[in-house]
């Protein structure tokens, strides 16, 4: 009796961690690919070691990971690494990695030549994401965007990826966000929004003055793949006081020309 003790406990730690919080499965599982990735390969015990769980649990993660085609056995029995359908994954982003790659040197140029910092963006879902951000020698102590979300109605580079995905988007957007206000210049109505779009069509570059944040100005221009379609931003921002409008406008020509580079960087001919 006494020997099975134990192994009754165990049994009962597992029924609850299986049957209970989804989210800290997930978070294991998560882990598990990160214990991989880090190590090569490791067994169910070195897994279940790492994570402080029980090596039925650690053998369960391992399993479903295995079933996905997101681990696999290696040769030596016993040990796992990562599988194959990590890379179906990763190709999922890759088109953004290639921005990131194509864009950085470019980015780097440009916020020397303008002293403000220039990031690079993608539309996903109802926001922008910043995948890469490069501070100029004035902006040292500029905010770090890249991975956050940014709203595409309060910013340069949500609105010029904004202004070419067509006005189901912004009718989408509308009805998604109401066009929440972070300071008294974001835009508050849906006409305003597509007069600015349409403006930003025109000159081929985008505006935000303190519209995300009181005291921080920036411009967009777009970026093109291959096919000429808009895959991305490039935008300068900078304090209110030094990127002023008028500065905006005055350096247009660097912004559109490194969102040109890049284009072209990315295949785009025309």
């Amino acid at each position: 009796m006494s020997n099975s003790a134990p192994g009754r406990r165990a049994a009962r730690g597992d029924r609850a961690e299986s049957g209970g919080n989804g989210v800290q499965s997930v978070d294991r599982a998560i882990s598990v690919l990160e214990i991989l990735a880090r190590r090569g390969d490791a067994g169910v015990t070195d897994v279940a070691g790492e994570l402080s769980v029980h090596k039925s649990t650690a053998f369960r993660l391992l399993s479903a990971l295995e079933d996905r085609g997101l681990v696999e056995q290696a040769e030596d029995r016993g040990k796992y690494r990562l599988g194959f359908g990590i890379v179906r994954l990763a190709g999922a982003v890759s088109s953004r990695m290639d921005v990131t790659q194509h864009a950085h040197p470019v980015c780097e140029r440009l916020a020397g030549e303008l002293e403000e910092t220039v990031n690079v963006a993608v539309a996903q879902s109802h926001y922008a994401v910043n995948l890469d951000q490069v501070r100029g020698p004035s902006a040292v102590t500029a905010h770090n965007w890249v991975g956050q979300l940014t709203p595409l109605h309060a910013t340069s580079s949500g609105k010029v990826l904004l202004a070419f995905l067509g006005e189901d988007a912004v009718e989408g957007l509308v009805a998604a966000t109401g066009l929440e206000p972070f300071t008294a210049h974001t835009v508050a109505t849906r006409e305003a929004l597509l007069h600015q779009l349409a403006q930003t069509r025109r000159r081929g570059y985008s505006v935000a003055l303190e519209e995300l944040e009181i005291g921080l100005n920036a411009s967009a221009a777009p970026i093109r793949g291959q096919q000429g379609n808009v895959v991305a931003s490039v935008s300068a921002s900078g304090p209110a006081y030094r990127f002023t409008e008028k500065r905006i406008h005055e350096t247009a020509p660097l912004l559109l020309g490194a969102a040109d580079e890049i284009s072209s960087r990315l295949g785009y001919l025309g």
